[in-house]
């Protein structure tokens, strides 16, 4: 099972240069991959190809993009170039996104998301593995009158997919190579999340897909004081329906009890638990929420779990 993190450098006076230099610490501490969020900030594919070239050991991918307010053939032309300018090593994620963030940002109505996460990943999986696609759906329309293939990204760029609902979780497995759920504790994962989406791909005769586990969580001694400011971080998803679902399914009341946090052998208990649950792989993110000490205490043990 590979471990990875989640870089967050938003508040830096440069994000490009603080990403790398997070990057380069991730490696020297022996993990694996580093995963970069997307909003309305920085444009994730483009500072994972970046941050993948500085640093050559690291897999890099983003995590996630949602599909309204995108299209197809644009989100394939940043995946492609990507992964060529990473030699293979970037992992494309994919979001239904939000009813406020979308509604609000793009002014667009956020109806019917899992029809629409279908069509897109259909056309982004032509586009990827072949650079061309002749696609006409209900909702959108990706065609290749010019070539779209990028030179030196490979047979194609991995597909994951934020899910976590039956519906999200059934499209990933018959189209997708895999998920990112975030918020998903073991007993989710175990019971729900990994037996639906594994039935999915089997169904669609896939290869077992991929579970990549986002988990907030740090290792320190200030347990009580950085589950507090987890609480309210974190309290932002609460108000979203499935994510509220699947903090309930994971047995937590709310989001912060998702937070892994602790001292060494606490979190380490913690990382086996999502991997003997069905995870493949796991990403801690929020590691900064405790300071730079913490954080890099924490970085210490994922990097010797990853080895």
């Amino acid at each position: 099972m590979t471990v990875g993190v989640a870089l967050n450098a938003s508040d830096a006076p440069n994000q490009v240069d603080a990403s790398i230099e997070l990057a380069q610490e991730a490696a020297q501490f022996g993990l694996t991959s580093a995963w970069f969020g997307q909003t309305f900030g920085a444009d994730s594919p483009q500072l994972a190809a970046i941050v993948g070239r500085e640093v050559p050991t690291l897999q890099v991918g983003t995590s996630a993009i949602p599909v309204f307010g995108r299209h197809p053939l644009l989100v394939s032309s940043q995946a492609q170039t990507a992964q060529a300018a990473t030699h293979g090593r970037y992992h494309l994620g994919l979001a239904l996104g939000t009813k406020l963030l979308t509604e609000t940002g793009f002014g667009l109505p956020f109806e019917r998301p899992v029809a629409r996460l279908r069509e897109f990943l259909t056309a982004l999986r032509q586009l990827t593995e072949t650079g061309t696609a002749d696609f006409h759906g209900e909702l959108l329309t990706a065609t290749t009158p010019v070539p779209a293939r990028v030179p030196g990204a490979g047979s194609g760029v991995p597909l994951l997919v934020a899910a976590m609902g039956p519906q999200a979780l059934r499209v990933s497995g018959e189209l997708a190579d895999g998920i990112l759920p975030y918020l998903a504790g073991p007993r989710a994962l175990a019971e729900h999340i990994v037996p639906a989406l594994t039935a999915a791909a089997e169904a669609a005769g896939r290869p077992a897909p991929r579970i990549v586990a986002l988990v907030p969580g740090v290792v320190t001694d200030d347990v009580d004081a950085v589950r507090a400011k987890a609480t309210e971080n974190l309290a932002f998803y609460e108000q979203i329906p499935s994510y509220a679902r699947v903090i309930e399914l994971s047995g937590g009341r709310r989001a912060a009890d998702l937070a892994v946090i602790g001292d060494e052998r606490t979190v380490g208990a913690e990382v086996r638990r999502y991997r003997d649950a069905g995870a493949t792989e796991v990403v801690f993110s929020a590691t900064e929420i405790a300071g730079e000490d913490d954080r890099k205490r924490t970085w210490r043990l994922l990097g010797e779990l990853a080895g």
